[in-house]
C-alpha cells in the first residue's frame, strides 16, 4: 500500500489551492528560508507558478495580488506582525489566505481560511532551529497532498514519502557528528566573516546558516548562490576567507565541484558539507597535494527535496558552539525577539 499524506486542514481547500493561478509563500527571517527550501518541490509537484515573499516587502510593494492566487503565510509564532499585515492585504484583495504556523490559535491561524500546524513543539530558544526544519517538511508535506490525484508523479512522490520515513534516523546520525563541528567551531571562533555558498535546493541551507551565524555568534556571514560567485563575490576570497560550501550530492553536485574548484584556485579556507561515500570529493581532499585544504563534515544521502532538513542541523550546532565559544547567550542574542510583533 502506498503511504498517503493527511492534512485535514487543508482538505477541504486542496482543489482550490491546486486550480490557483500562483501559489504566493509570504514569510519573515527563517521561515521565508523555509519557503525558499521547498519552493522547487511544490512547483515541480503542482506544476503551479511559485512566487516568495518577504512579508514587508509584499507591502512596501503594494504588490498585485488576486483571487485566483492562494497565500501561504508562514510563521513560527503565527504572531509576526509584518506576515500578518500582508495576510490582511492579502485578504481584502480576495485572495485565499493559508495559515502555516506553530503555534494553535495564534493571530495568523485564526485569520487564514485553512491551514496546517507544524507540531514542532514549544520552541524557546530565539533563533529558530526545530520549527525551521519542521517547515520545510509541512510544504513538501502540502506539495505531496496536492499532488496525490497525479499519475505522473506517482513515482517521485513515492521516493520522497519512503525517505520522509527514513530522516529521522538520519538526523540522529547528524547529531552524533557534534565532536567534529565542534573542532570545527574552535578553528573558527575568531574569524570575523564566514561566506556560505550553496544552489538549488541548498540556495537556502546557506542564506540560513549564514542567519543562524550572524544572529547567534554575531560574526559577520553572508549566505550566497553559488551561481553568482563570478558577479562579485569571488574578490573576496583569498587565503584567510573562510567559504562554506554545501555540496551534498544531487542534481547540481557538478556545479558544485566547479564552485568548490573556484574556491581553491583562489586558496580559499573551505568547509565542505559533502554526502557520505561521495568518494570524488572525499579522497581528492584526503590525497596527497590536498591535504588539509578543506575541512569536511559529511551527511546521510536522502531524496534531493528533503536533503536542506538534514544539512541545516551540522550549521545550526555550528552557530551553537561557535556562540558558546565567543562567550554569548545562545538562547536570547542581543536585539532580537522570538516573536517580531512590532513592524
Amino acid at each position: 500500500a502506498t503511504p498517503r499524506v493527511k492534512l485535514g486542514g487543508l482538505e477541504p481547500h486542496a482543489e482550490n489551492i491546486l486550480r490557483s493561478r500562483r501559489l504566493i509563500f509570504v514569510a519573515c527571517g527563517t521561515s521565508y528560508h523555509a519557503c525558499l527550501a521547498a519552493r522547487q518541490v511544490v512547483e515541480e509537484l503542482t506544476r503551479v507558478p511559485v512566487a516568495l515573499e518577504l512579508a514587508s516587502d509584499l507591502l512596501d510593494r503594494q504588490a498585485p495580488l488576486y483571487r485566483d492566487d492562494t497565500c501561504f503565510f508562514v510563521s513560527q509564532s503565527g504572531e509576526t506582525a509584518d506576515t500578518l499585515n500582508a495576510l490582511q492585504y492579502a485578504k481584502r484583495r480576495g485572495s485565499l489566505c493559508v495559515g502555516i504556523t506553530n503555534t494553535v490559535g495564534s493571530s495568523i491561524s485564526r485569520e487564514t481560511a485553512c491551514g496546517v500546524h507544524v507540531n514542532a513543539g514549544v520552541e524557546i530558544g530565539v533563533a529558530s532551529t526545530k520549527a525551521y526544519t519542521c517547515q520545510i517538511l509541512v510544504i513538501v508535506m502540502i506539495a505531496l497532498k496536492l499532488s496525490e490525484d497525479s499519475i505522473s508523479k506517482g513515482k517521485r512522490r513515492n521516493e520522497i514519502m519512503r525517505d520522509l520515513l527514513r530522516l529521522p534516523s538520519m538526523m540522529r546520525r547528524v547529531l552524533r557528528e557534534e565532536g567534529v563541528i565542534k573542532n570545527l567551531a574552535r578553528e573558527l571562533a575568531q574569524e570575523t566573516s564566514l561566506l556560505a555558498f550553496g544552489r538549488g535546493y541548498n540556495y537556502a541551507t546557506a542564506l540560513e546558516l549564514a542567519l543562524k551565524v550572524k544572529e547567534l555568534s554575531y560574526m559577520h556571514s553572508e549566505g550566497i548562490l553559488a551561481g553568482e560567485l563570478k558577479h562579485g563575490p569571488l574578490a573576496l576570497i583569498d587565503e584567510t576567507m573562510p567559504a562554506v560550501v554545501v555540496a551534498t550530492n544531487d542534481a547540481l553536485r557538478e556545479k558544485m565541484w566547479s564552485t568548490i574548484q573556484q574556491l581553491l584556485a583562489r586558496k580559499g579556507r573551505l568547509v565542505l558539507l559533502v554526502s557520505k561515500g561521495d568518494d570524488d570529493i572525499l579522497n581528492y581532499f584526503n590525497g596527497e597535494e590536498n591535504d588539509g585544504r578543506a575541512r569536511i563534515i559529511t551527511v546521510d544521502t536522502v531524496c534531493d527535496c528533503l536533503q536542506p532538513i538534514l544539512n541545516i542541523v551540522p550549521f545550526q550546532l555550528l552557530s551553537y558552539h561557535l556562540t558558546v565559544l565567543r562567550g554569548f547567550n545562545v538562547d536570547q542574542p542581543r536585539n532580537l525577539a522570538k516573536s517580531v510583533t512590532v513592524e
